[in-house]
């Protein structure tokens, strides 16, 4: 017989989850931009949907969006920057993401792996779990 917890614990875990699928999105694409940066000197909207492996369309209509909510600056036919929240955001991200790989591959996960499983992770560990796998793996 499944016990369950009680249904305002699990509609808050629920919550949570939703939550962090809402920033999904946002968070990949300032990491992904901030890396184009640092890489090629700019992030371009083809490159941001090839890597994204979306089509310009979506990609550009995303970009609108972070741009109404202050993540991005961005002209017509030019390059995508982050503005300093943007900015702030990525590094956050990267950070996650870097602990988040370097857990995994203490543990024994390859690389490749390591670095895949980490994109989905990243979004839905909490600070008290990234905190841990900080702590293990001696950061």
């Amino acid at each position: 017989m499944t016990v369950l917890v009680d249904p305002k614990t699990q509609a808050r875990w629920f919550k949570k989850l939703r939550e962090a699928h809402q920033t999904e999105t946002t968070e990949d694409y300032v990491e992904l931009i901030a890396d184009l940066i640092a890489a090629q000197g700019e992030a371009r909207l083809v490159d941001i949907a090839a890597r994204l492996g979306i089509a310009h369309a979506t990609a550009n209509k995303v970009l609108l969006r972070l741009r109404k909510e202050g993540y991005v600056d961005s002209q017509p036919y030019r390059s995508v920057f982050l503005t300093d929240k943007g900015a702030d955001l990525a590094r956050s991200c990267k950070t996650r993401h870097e602990v988040i790989v370097g857990f995994l591959l203490k543990l024994g996960v390859s690389r490749k792996t390591a670095e895949t499983d980490a994109e989905g992770i990243e979004h839905h560990v909490s600070a008290e779990t990234l905190e841990i796998f900080r702590r293990f793996i001696g950061e």
